[in-house]
């Protein structure tokens, strides 16, 4: 079996008094996609964040390709090779398509050029739309951008928060397809959700969590066939 790309021991997320994520262990391969699902109030995002420095007392042992990254700044991890995708896209509204993807980049001249490109020939609406502000998207679009935002600084792992949230059905699939499209790149991907079924099309495997712990844990195939255990992981 590959080494994991990410390897997470005894991770604890805490705000104030509260702890939104306890003692979790979890690995990520290179090229696999791994869904955390559970309803809202789970841990998701709280892990997320955790895993890019971002808010709360983080506690645990976080490695990258053997690379501790425990204590770092968001910008030291990004740099590092960690991309994040945040909930509710959060673009910026008033550049345009191309302006998105271009601040994004470390690289100058031509290098960032063709990943401009790369990004167009992933996501071919956004190069429709280059030329676009980027509050003029649709939802999708503006997911869409999100990600290849994320892509532009070319990550080895990439964090990403409810991308099907607000989505229309064929807009959810396409960013779906989309991710898939990364991990066959050899970047890992892990991927928070609500929408159980979403990400379990897109996962390799999938982690259950509830109340900040995770309460399963498998294959993706194996989970999506347990209709019991998703309906009372997410609250139906």
């Amino acid at each position: 079996m590959t080494e994991a790309l990410l390897a997470v021991a005894g991770l604890t997320v805490a705000y104030a008094d509260v702890r939104a994520v306890h003692a979790l262990d979890l690995d990520v391969r290179s090229g696999e996609v791994v869904a955390l699902i559970g309803a809202n109030g789970a841990g998701k995002s709280s892990l997320l964040k955790g895993l890019m420095g971002l808010g709360g007392n983080v506690q645990g042992k976080i490695l990258l390709a053997g690379s501790d990254l425990s204590g770092l700044p968001p910008q030291r991890r990004a740099r590092l090779g960690v991309g994040y995708v945040p909930e509710g896209r959060r673009v910026f509204a008033g550049m345009t398509t191309e302006e998105n993807l271009l601040v994004a980049s470390r690289d100058g001249g031509a290098a960032r050029a063709a990943c401009t490109e790369e990004m167009y020939a992933l996501f071919p609406q956004l190069g429709v739309r280059r030329d676009a502000p980027a509050w003029q998207l649709s939802g999708g679009e503006q997911q869409m951008l999100a990600v290849a935002r994320a892509l532009m600084a070319r990550p080895r792992l990439l964090l990403v928060d409810e991308p099907t949230l607000g989505l229309a059905p064929a807009a959810a699939r396409s960013v779906i397809r989309v991710l898939r499209g990364i991990a066959a790149t050899g970047a890992a991907v892990l991927l928070a959700e609500q929408n159980a079924r979403a990400a379990l099309a897109a996962a390799d495997r999938a982690v259950l969590m509830r109340l900040g712990r995770i309460a399963a844990t498998g294959t993706a195939e194996a989970l999506a066939g347990d209709e019991r255990l998703l309906r009372s992981l997410m609250g139906g």
